[in-house]
């Protein structure tokens, strides 16, 4: 895949995910059904996309140790983020019902160490070496200095209220589509920018 189409992608089906997940819960729960199944796959796409996003960049910022400590802890945190997402289409086929999707995510969580590895600890390592990558590279001028507050933005957002979920998307995609553009297919070096 070009990496260019992968910085593009991965923040527009963050923002299909943030739009359908809202639809879904139009009618006072999200999930189980076509809404919710739809909205999480397009969310783990955006994630296997995010692979090479990484990758890329490390290769933008030199391919150096802190570069590559940044991307494989951003790849941990992928895996986590993706068990916890193909866990939820899982559990939605599974469901009859929000409840019944409850109880079986209640089952799911009590298995030792699920819950830190999959929910409360393992996707944050996405973020952190998200947000490690595009400041390293502002660092090294190799994007504007003001790229990495959008990408902030788009972490926080969802703490604050996950229907921002589309609006951080949004601010994802605007650090990113500078980065698609200084993407090369060849290994030779990289734009300083100005």
């Amino acid at each position: 895949m070009n990496p260019r189409v992968a910085f593009v992608a991965a923040p527009l089906l963050i923002l299909a995910y943030g739009v359908i997940r809202i639809l879904d819960g139009l009618d006072g729960s999200r999930g189980p059904g076509l809404a919710w199944t739809t909205g999480h796959l397009a969310f783990v796409a955006a994630l296997i996309l995010f692979v090479p996003v990484f990758w890329q960049m490390r290769r933008m910022a030199g391919g150096d140790t802190l570069s590559t400590v940044s991307a494989a802890i951003g790849i941990l945190g992928i895996l986590a983020v993706s068990t916890q997402f193909v866990i939820d289409v899982v559990v939605g086929f599974l469901a009859v019902d929000h409840a019944g999707m409850s109880v079986l995510f209640d089952r799911i969580q009590a298995v030792p160490g699920v819950s830190i590895a999959v929910y409360d600890g393992g996707p944050f390592l996405f973020y952190i070496g998200q947000l490690a990558l595009v400041s390293q590279l502002a660092v090294l001028r190799r994007v504007k200095v003001w790229t990495p507050f959008p990408v902030l933005a788009d972490l926080l957002l969802p703490l604050v209220d996950k229907d921002l979920i589309p609006l951080g998307a949004v601010f994802l995609l605007v650090s990113f589509v500078p980065l698609a553009g200084q993407v090369s297919r060849t290994a030779g070096p990289v734009p300083v920018a100005v």
